[in-house]
């Protein structure tokens, strides 16, 4: 079925990034509906992380547009992409270790709210600004460790962390980037919970490995090897394919089971 354009949150128009001789994206063009949960998968070395690179604002394409929700932002940086809703993840926590959970989330939410910390803040915008912050550490399960330092935070609570903070920038869409890696099963399980607890309004993209978390979260899923696009479709579609089959298996047709099979 197409997309009506005030559908899509995210279009991506033969996309490509070379890195010398080598070119890592490959004139990708993709469509991402609004509200979804599109999951991108490939091989290692298919270009996932390159592409979304691109797509966040971190590495500038050598060709092609990214436009998200009509605007055309492919000349936007990071920083700037953030701030009209487009905001990634990373594979390594970037928190500040040091402080404490609810420090750590007052200072994502200062800024979305427009209230940069400052040397005498008043009490009723320092309370309102911790309020909020409370509100997305609930949201994700870590009210309750707001005075602990994140240093002493589990691998899975530091994404969880992450996650209260992504959302405390009032994002449209967000990118996570390979969020399970590291985790034990039950973190695992836990943040799978948690993504599908967003709101639906929400657009999620997950670049993930873990192929369970991926058919489980997905309504969507795009396939890359080689840098191109090879497949798009719905989880079922995704799972038959056979380009898809003989990218991860090296045979298109095999009675080897794929992706866990059609459960």
């Amino acid at each position: 079925m197409s997309i009506r354009q005030t559908d899509q949150i995210l279009e991506l128009e033969d996309v490509t990034l070379n890195y010398d001789a080598l070119t890592a994206v490959d004139r990708v063009s993709m469509r991402i509906r609004r509200g979804a949960r599109h999951a991108l998968i490939g091989p290692n070395g298919a270009g996932k992380s390159s592409l979304f690179a691109v797509v966040a604002g971190h590495l500038a394409a050598t060709g092609g547009r990214v436009v998200f929700d009509g605007m055309d932002v492919s000349g936007l940086n990071e920083a700037a992409r953030a701030r009209v809703g487009l905001v990634r993840t990373f594979q390594h926590s970037s928190l500040f270790l040091g402080m404490s959970v609810l420090d750590n989330a007052r200072l994502a939410v200062e800024p979305a709210k427009g209230r940069p910390k400052r040397a005498w803040p008043s009490r009723r915008a320092d309370r309102a600004v911790t309020e909020h912050a409370m509100r997305h550490l609930d949201s994700v399960g870590l009210a309750d460790r707001r005075g602990t330092s994140c240093g002493a935070l589990s691998h899975g609570e530091r994404r969880q962390l992450e996650v209260a903070l992504v959302l405390a920038c009032e994002p449209r869409l967000v990118l996570f980037d390979e969020p399970t890696a590291g985790m034990s099963a039950a973190e695992t399980q836990r943040f799978a919970q948690l993504v599908e607890s967003l709101p639906a309004e929400l657009t999620t993209v997950v670049v993930e490995h873990d192929l369970d978390v991926v058919f489980r979260l997905a309504d969507r899923i795009s396939v890359l090897a080689a840098g191109r696009l090879i497949a798009d479709g719905d989880p079922a579609e995704v799972r038959e394919d056979s380009a898809v089959r003989e990218a991860y298996l090296g045979k298109p047709r095999s009675s080897e089971p794929l992706f866990g099979g059609t459960s």
